[in-house]
């Protein structure tokens, strides 16, 4: 497949340390394990999807994981779109297509709840039962060293204010490769795979609760983006959040360290094999 240069570092979108798995053109066995760890096991992307009115050629997949795939497509005038399915395939005899079903669905109730907001990506359909489109961003994910606009950190936290206000905590902000910088100087936020939302959990007083605490850390995960990219703009209470890490923080830090190390080691294991290829490889 030829290869094009969308973001100035592709190999970021992969997030949250997941690798790239190597095609399915044979390379990898069907049924086996290493098939087992990815959304749509020893498949890839499709390579055409009939959508709004237009055929959408496959162009590079950027991140395939346990939980979903998501590329970039082409339309045949030359449109950019997004798209992602999530989880089809069983893991250990388990199905669980169930599972990637409540997430699209989870995703696309945000994204056309956010129809009108102009940093969300516009949707533009489901694709199958586990997937869906949007529209793509032109930019690049926040990255150490990078120049940010002086209106960018105050325009991201009036975005996730809003998003709050509308019952929508992002949950993802620590993910640095989730925030886009686009090319119009303004902030974007894409994958709402983990988001907390009232409309799943019904709006009473513990999710709204709930739903506050997701937005300070989303706020304390953005002042930690602000301090290293743009200390100057660093308010002394902002600074001070910083310094007392909130207890959600550290009991997640605490959850999912064991298993980060574990797939650290499941993937490096992978790799030394022949199963996975290298971060960033198509």
């Amino acid at each position: 497949m030829e290869r094009i240069r969308l973001w100035p570092s592709l190999a970021r979108l992969v997030y949250d340390g997941v690798m790239e798995t190597k095609s399915a053109a044979g390379r990898i066995p069907r049924g086996s394990f290493a098939a087992s760890l990815r959304a749509l096991g020893a498949d890839d992307l499709p390579d055409i999807i009939d959508l709004a009115g237009q055929r959408w050629h496959h162009r590079i997949t950027v991140k395939h994981d346990f939980f979903a795939a998501t590329g970039f497509y082409r339309s045949e005038d030359g449109q950019l779109c997004v798209v992602k399915i999530n989880r089809v395939t069983d893991f250990l005899g388990l199905p669980l297509q169930w599972l990637g079903k409540i997430l699209c669905s989870r995703e696309v109730r945000c994204y056309q709840a956010l129809h009108d907001v102009p940093n969300i990506p516009a949707f533009l359909g489901r694709v199958g039962t586990t997937g869906f489109m949007h529209a793509f961003i032109p930019g690049q994910p926040l990255a150490r060293g990078m120049s940010v606009p002086d209106a960018f950190f105050p325009e991201l936290e009036t975005l996730l204010d809003t998003l709050r206000n509308r019952g929508i905590a992002y949950v993802d902000t620590n993910k640095p490769e989730n925030i886009l910088l686009g090319d119009d100087g303004r902030p974007y936020l894409i994958d709402f795979q983990i988001n907390f939302a009232l409309h799943d959990f019904g709006n009473h007083f513990l999710s709204r609760w709930w739903l506050n605490r997701m937005h300070e850390s989303d706020l304390y995960h953005l002042y930690k983006h602000k301090r290293r990219l743009r200390p100057d703009q660093l308010q002394p209470d902002e600074a001070l959040r910083l310094e007392q890490r909130g207890f959600l923080i550290r009991l997640h830090r605490f959850l999912t360290r064991p298993y980060f190390h574990l797939r650290r080691r499941t993937m490096q294991r992978l790799q030394s094999g022949g199963h996975v290829a290298e971060p960033g490889s198509n």
